[in-house]
Formats: structure tokens, C-alpha cells, sequence
């Protein structure tokens, strides 16, 4: 079955890319270090170094790692951290949030998964050690790493039902896979029977490494800002929406009228690739729209106008301001059959949490929070608009709501610190 997915990589390879092609388009950084992708590097292998290497895909795998990073380089002062993701999003939030250390944090992409590309990353990078982030499971890196004896790790892991029925598909490919992992930190134990139901062995509950994410003292004070610009209008943010949500948000939005009151919808779509797109879905609503990026240079200036309905939060690495900024917080993909986001940014803020029906990615640590009063469900658009009304017009009911996501939040801190004991075995000194 390797070989299938191998042969089955190389016949694809065209296809992928013609896609980085085109999406470069729109994201140029698809078109920069094409070499990476393949297992091409500048410069001499980094041998004689010590190399603790984490694979994050994209902005959501790199932010949760930030504590676990900071937490590794504190505990080993000698090693070098190779951060390598996927998207070019992902390698920006990196760059960003670890540009702090300097050459302590490398930052790579990871080749596709094939044999031959993984065995050149991994001889050119001579990593003591494998963590990968959250439900990235690859046969062949898996495989390349048992090989040259490279311990794997898959941390903060988590596994839906439907994720794990896909992966029964390939029952085979993935037992193998699973079975080469030297020890697995789960979110839950309902993500630690499935990752055992597939054949992973070492696993243990050390919970969400994203409770332990702190807002940066920078966001807030963004977040401060641009609330004085909005002023005393209340703001409901729907944050990580996703293609097929904003039309429906909008139409809502449309339809509630006068009952919306003086409300600003804060809208912030996951894919900086479609913010222009989301732009025309207000403008074709004839709904007054200002975008975040034109208050770059204002942004101790003018106020956002009483007309404006629709603020489109069209930049990135600026969520906690947004959450700072807002009185009640949306989380997308959960509207459509998409699986949600993860709400915990928001409830470590202290903000009440709406969410749609759609959650099975993210199912455990969503019911906890509705289950502890941190958040709420809602059937659809329309159910949304009006139990965030609800909230916006009761400030006793919505700050009893943010009481409780706080508190939800802070009870589940300390994953970052199980994690680091559960590695201490596997990394050499």
C-alpha cells in the first residue's frame, strides 16, 4: 500500500503543480521556494547541529505551537527549532511570532510526501527529533523517519469520527503510519481511543497546547484602538468564516434590519485569499462596508461612521485584536458542513462564544464549552443574528456568558507543560 500512495504522489505531481501555480495567482508565496516543496535545499546540511524539528501545516497548527516552541527553547538552550509548514499564511504567522529568536527558529517548507523527498529533507536537516502538530499523520515521512531512526511525536493531537472513518479506508497505509509514532499527546480521550482504534500505541491525554496561547500585549492594545474607532456601537465579530458563510451571514444581517439595531458586523474570513470576494458579497447587499486595511493609516484618527454595517477584517495575524475588539464572537466553518474552528481564542478573552451546528472537528472542546455556559449553539444565520442580540442588548446575561469562558478557559491551561514531559524521553540532551 506504500508503494500505491507513493506511485499514486507522482502521478498527481502535475496536477499539484499547476495548483501552486494558480494559486499563486492570488498568493504569490506559493510561487516562492518551489525548491523546499520537493526536498531542495540552499546551503550545506546542517549537520553537527541539534535540531528539534516541528511541522505546523498552516496560521491556525503555527499559533497553537507558539507555547510549546517557547517552552523548547527554554529547556534546551543548545538546540535550534526547524519550524516547517505548507502554506505560505502559516510560514508568515512563524516568521512573525519567532522572529524574536532569530537563527534559533528555522523555518522550511515540508516536501510533499514522498519517499525520496523526505529522505532529502531529513539528511539535509538531521533533525534529533519529529513533533508534528495536531492530525498531520504522512505514510512516507513516517516511514523515512523509522528509517533513519528519527522519533516521531504527534502532539496536541486530535482525530474526528468522520476523520477517523476516512482513514479506515486506508487501514493499512495509516496503522503502519500510526504505529511508527513513538508516542502521541492527545487533545481528549475521545481523540485518544480513535488515534488507538487506528493503531497508535503511547498515547496520553495532555489536553489543548492552545488553552496555554497568551493574547499578546500588542493585540490587545490594537484591539483597544480600534474599539475606541468603533466607539460605543456593539460589535458582533464573526471570525474564520468560511466560502458560503458570508452570504448567508449577510442575508441575515438584511433581513433582521431594525432589529440588528446600531450592531457592526465585524467579519473576518479564514482565507486572506477571498477577502476581496467577501468585499463584493457586502457591496452587492448595498450594505455600507469599511475594510481593516484602510484604517492603516488612521487608526488613532477618524471613527468608523454610524453607517458603516459591515467592518471586513481583512488582515492577518490580528484575531486576538479582533477578539479584543468585539462584544460577542461567531466562530465560522461551523454555519455550513465544514467542522468549525476552535473557540478557545475567544473564551481566553472573555467573550461570549456563538456557534453553528457544524463542530465535528472540533466536537469535544466545543460541548465542554456550551456544556460550562461558555458557549451557545444556533441552528443557522438567522438564529444567530438574534441570540446575539440577546446578548448585545442584556449586559448582565453577556457578561455572565464571559465570566464563564474565561473560567473555561483557564481550567484547561497547562497542556504545554504535560507535553514537555511526555518529550523529555525522546530528545538527547
Amino acid at each position: 500500500m506504500l508503494r500505491a500512495y507513493s506511485l499514486a504522489w507522482w502521478l498527481a505531481m502535475p496536477a499539484v503543480l499547476a495548483r501552486l501555480w494558480w494559486r499563486g495567482r492570488r498568493e504569490s508565496g506559493y510561487r516562492q521556494h518551489l525548491a523546499e516543496r520537493f526536498g531542495w535545499y540552499p546551503g550545506a546540511a546542517l549537520t553537527g547541529h541539534k535540531v528539534l524539528w516541528l511541522h505546523a501545516v498552516s496560521v491556525g497548527e503555527t499559533r497553537a505551537a507558539e507555547p510549546l516552541i517557547d517552552a523548547l527553547l527554554a529547556a534546551y538552550p543548545e538546540h535550534t527549532i526547524l519550524l516547517t509548514h505548507m502554506t505560505p499564511t502559516g510560514r508568515a504567522t512563524g516568521r512573525a511570532l519567532f522572529a524574536k529568536y532569530g537563527s534559533r527558529v528555522l523555518q522550511s517548507y515540508l516536501p510533499y510526501d514522498t519517499g525520496w523527498m523526505a529522505a532529502r529533507f531529513l539528511r539535509h536537516f538531521s533533525p534529533q527529533i519529529c513533533l508534528l502538530m495536531e492530525t498531520e499523520v504522512w505514510p512516507n515521512l513516517i516511514a523515512q523517519c523509522m528509517a533513519q531512526r528519527v522519533p516521531v511525536a504527534l502532539l496536541n493531537a486530535r482525530l474526528s469520527a468522520r476523520s477517523m472513518r476516512r482513514a479506515q479506508r486506508f487501514s493499512g497505509l495509516m496503522r503502519a503510519a500510526a504505529q511508527g509514532l513513538s508516542c502521541v499527546a492527545a487533545q481528549t480521550p475521545a481523540d485518544a481511543a480513535r488515534l488507538q482504534q487506528i493503531g497508535a500505541r503511547n498515547v496520553q491525554v495532555t489536553g489543548s497546547i492552545k488553552f496555554d496561547v497568551l493574547p499578546p500585549g500588542a493585540a490587545l492594545a490594537l484591539g483597544d484602538v480600534l474599539r475606541a474607532q468603533i466607539g460605543t456601537r456593539p460589535v458582533l465579530l464573526c471570525a474564520s468564516t468560511r466560502d458560503g458563510e458570508e452570504a448567508l451571514l449577510l442575508d441575515a444581517l438584511q433581513a433582521a434590519g431594525e432589529a440588528c439595531g446600531e450592531m457592526l458586523l465585524l467579519l473576518v474570513p479564514r482565507h486572506p485569499q477571498r477577502f476581496d470576494a467577501v468585499a463584493q458579497l457586502v457591496k452587492a447587499r448595498g450594505l455600507v462596508l469599511r475594510r481593516r486595511s484602510s484604517l492603516n493609516a488612521a487608526m488613532a484618527g477618524e471613527p468608523i461612521a454610524p453607517q458603516v454595517r459591515v467592518l471586513l477584517g481583512d488582515s492577518m495575524g490580528e484575531m486576538f485584536a479582533y477578539y479584543a475588539a468585539c462584544d460577542v464572537a461567531f466562530i465560522g466553518g461551523s454555519l455550513l458542513p465544514l467542522g468549525g474552528q476552535n473557540l478557545i481564542e475567544a473564551c481566553a478573552l472573555g467573550k461570549p462564544v456563538l456557534t453553528g451546528p457544524h463542530t465535528f472537528n472540533f466536537a469535544d472542546v466545543t460541548e465542554q464549552a456550551i456544556a460550562a455556559g461558555a458557549a451557545r449553539r444556533v441552528a443557522d444565520a438567522a438564529a444567530l443574528l438574534r441570540e446575539a442580540a440577546v446578548l448585545l442588548s442584556d449586559t448582565k446575561q453577556r457578561e455572565s456568558a464571559g465570566c464563564a469562558a474565561l473560567a473555561f478557559a483557564q481550567r484547561h491551561r497547562g497542556a504545554t507543560r504535560r507535553t514537555l514531559a511526555l518529550l523529555r524521553a525522546l530528545i538527547s540532551g
